[in-house]
């Protein structure tokens, strides 16, 4: 056996696994002084284990803050101009309902206004909520009333009253809408007869 190799096998050299105790007497202290430390070291590694571990989620959570803050910051902007948005629907249904030539070149400025801050808020993420016709849903309707239909079946929207709106994936306003409920017996039987 070539010397390097007696030296990295100590077993074959002799050499004992645990180093020799002083005679001292102070030897069983050192055990115990050294077990006490390696108690302490094992501590602090599972403590910054738990930290490192903490500081990690702590900048997952922060980072995922971050990008829905930028995502929504335009959120609470967005809700203030709904209203606008619904006032100008309500004035194109009025100027409908007026048959004077005179108004024509004012329904089609509103008009274009209306398309052009309906496209601004667009490209920033605002989405209609279409409830006509589908079925209720509490997480994006609200439910004004119910109404008897033959038309329209139990449990779908009748009507729908104010537009909803949704930025992204967050609802910002439910639409308000009328569900239709099934025609009672008693308006059946008068029908029929």
């Amino acid at each position: 056996m070539s010397k390097r190799e007696a030296e990295s096998n100590p077993s074959e050299k002799g050499a004992d696994q645990n180093p020799p105790i002083p005679s001292d007497g102070k030897g069983h202290e050192n055990v115990e002084e050294l077990k006490a430390r390696a108690s302490k070291a094992d501590e602090h590694w599972e403590r910054l284990l738990r930290t490192t571990a903490d500081f990690d989620n702590f900048k997952k959570r922060a980072a995922r803050e971050k990008t829905e803050a930028i995502q929504f910051a335009n959120a609470a902007l967005m809700q203030k101009l709904l209203p606008v948005l619904d006032n100008f629907e309500m004035a194109l249904q009025a100027a409908e309902s007026v048959q004077d030539e005179k108004l024509a070149p004012v329904k089609s400025g509103v008009l274009m206004i209306q398309q052009q801050l309906r496209g601004a808020l667009a490209e920033s993420g605002l989405e209609e909520v279409n409830a006509a016709g589908k079925p209720f849903d509490p997480a994006l309707h609200e439910a004004v009333s119910q109404q008897e239909s033959q038309e329209i079946q139990e449990g779908h929207v009748l009507q729908q009253l104010r537009k909803g709106y949704r930025l992204k994936e967050r609802l910002l306003r439910p639409a308000s809408v009328v569900v239709a409920k099934a025609a009672s017996t008693s308006a059946k039987d008068s029908q029929a007869a």
